[in-house]
Parts: structure tokens; C-alpha cells; sequence
């Protein structure tokens, strides 16, 4: 499970078996967890146990790390 990034009590995280599907981002805080679509645009494919406000939070930081976050996609799943 490569780990991209830790911030703001966030864990950002992919899981090996999954480059087969479409880009996208796993998110983990505190027992909560959640999936967003990097592809074709970002989009949440689901949360669970955030609060609205950590859910604004965690879009405003993929949006703003979108390139980075695609760079380790294709880094990893050598795309």
C-alpha cells in the first residue's frame, strides 16, 4: 500500500492491486476512509465517516495536488 502523503491528519494512499482501474486516490483518517476518482475528472467514489467539513477539506488537497498525486499514480503503476 504506497503511501504519497500525510497532511493535515490525512493519509493519501493507493493500493497495489488497483492500477487496473481508473486514477484515483484513497483517503484515511482516524478509522474514516474514503476513494477519489483522479479520472476522467475528480469525484468522490465514496466516504465514510468524514465530516462535510473534512470532505470539503480533502477535495480542496486533491484538487490542489492533482498533478502531483497523477505523478505517483504513474510513477508506481508505471503508466
Amino acid at each position: 500500500m504506497p503511501k504519497v502523503l500525510y497532511l493535515k491528519g490525512y493519509e493519501f494512499f493507493f493500493y497495489s492491486n488497483e492500477g487496473n482501474e481508473p486514477m484515483h486516490i484513497h483517503i484515511g483518517k482516524a478509522g474514516a476512509i474514503g476513494k477519489i476518482w483522479l479520472e476522467p475528472d475528480v469525484e468522490i467514489s465514496f466516504m465514510y465517516g468524514f465530516s462535510s467539513r473534512e470532505i470539503k477539506e480533502i477535495l480542496i488537497i486533491v484538487n490542489e495536488r492533482f498533478a502531483f498525486f497523477k505523478s505517483k499514480w504513474n510513477e508506481y503503476f508505471k503508466r
